[in-house]
């Protein structure tokens, strides 16, 4: 282990928390709502980064306006994706409708493609790269304190994406849509026999993970670059979501967590073959905690009529 280093990495990893649990929200969001695991959400970050990209640079609009039509779009977007897409397929098996979210990954991203092209794009700096936060800390190595340098993107997203698990727990929690919502995931059927528009609580959901998406977008673009490969990235997000349950909220947050150290960790390793698992680890503690937990550290247990 390369002791130097590796309070640096440990630190670095609580920050790359931050991207994981938004990315994470979006998909637990949908979840928590409709009992539909989202597979379009990288799609849905991607096109919120494009367009708040496009409203900034193109237009020329201030980025704090050009974030906000972004993420009114993205709301847009939602209600629509449910409304066009999905409402047709209330009452199906639920398989068709996890496909039809694989379809939408497709179509979004093509669309993408089409609108705004492939090539790489600076996106606009929110934060200054030149002057990030330095840490001193208590460990002493040659005769010096280490020092912890942390990027301003990443402290921001971790403070971002925190305030963001704490809000969207409370929302789902205190208020009446979100007590709603609550309810609909459990049995369509029975919520709307008590009179619960199910189909109002599924744009709602929708719109909401857009704004999530589009945020999580924004905060990875300004330190990765813009491109289509931005999609991709809601991959990593897969293990934080089923590592801290399907159906968590916080647990989006401690699963970004658990991943991100462990992935510091692994980074500081001074043995090549343990460096070089970093990108796995993350799939090697899900594949432990469900062995032990399937239902996740936080998600709730289950038990059906088979």
């Amino acid at each position: 282990m390369n002791w130097q280093l590796l309070p640096q990495f440990v630190v670095t990893g609580v920050l790359l928390a931050g991207p994981l649990a938004l990315n994470a929200l979006g998909i637990v969001l949908i979840f928590k709502s409709t009992y539909i695991f989202n597979f379009a959400q990288g799609q849905l970050l991607l096109l919120g980064a494009l367009t708040t990209w496009w409203f900034a640079v193109v237009q020329g609009f201030p980025i704090w306006l050009a974030i906000l039509f972004a993420m009114i779009l993205a709301a847009i977007l939602g209600f629509i994706i449910e409304r066009f897409a999905l409402r047709p397929l209330t009452g199906q098996h639920l398989l068709v409708i996890i496909l039809m979210t694989l379809g939408l990954s497709q179509v979004l991203q093509g669309l993408s493609l089409l609108l705004f092209g492939s090539v790489q794009r600076n996106f606009p700096q929110m934060f200054s790269a030149a002057n990030p936060y330095k840490i001193t800390t208590p460990f002493i190595f040659n005769g010096s304190n280490i020092i912890i340098i942390l990027k301003q993107n990443l402290v921001w997203s971790f403070v971002i994406a925190v305030l963001g698990v704490i809000l969207v727990s409370l929302f789902f929690r205190f208020t009446r849509i979100g007590l709603t919502m609550r309810g609909t995931s459990e049995d369509h059927e029975l919520a709307q026999s008590i009179g619960i528009n199910i189909n109002r609580v599924f744009g709602i959901s929708w719109a909401l993970a857009g704004c999530v998406a589009t945020t999580a977008g924004i905060l990875l673009a300004t330190s990765s670059g813009l491109d289509m490969s931005l999609s991709v990235v809601v991959l990593s997000a897969f293990p934080v979501v089923l590592l801290g349950g399907l159906d968590s909220i916080p647990g989006t947050l401690v699963g970004g967590l658990i991943i991100g150290i462990s992935m510091g960790i692994t980074s500081a390793a001074k043995v090549p073959i343990i460096r070089d698992m970093t990108e796995i680890v993350p799939y090697l503690l899900l594949l432990g905690t469900l062995l032990i937990r399937p239902e996740g550290l936080f998600g709730q247990k289950r038990i059906e009529r088979i």
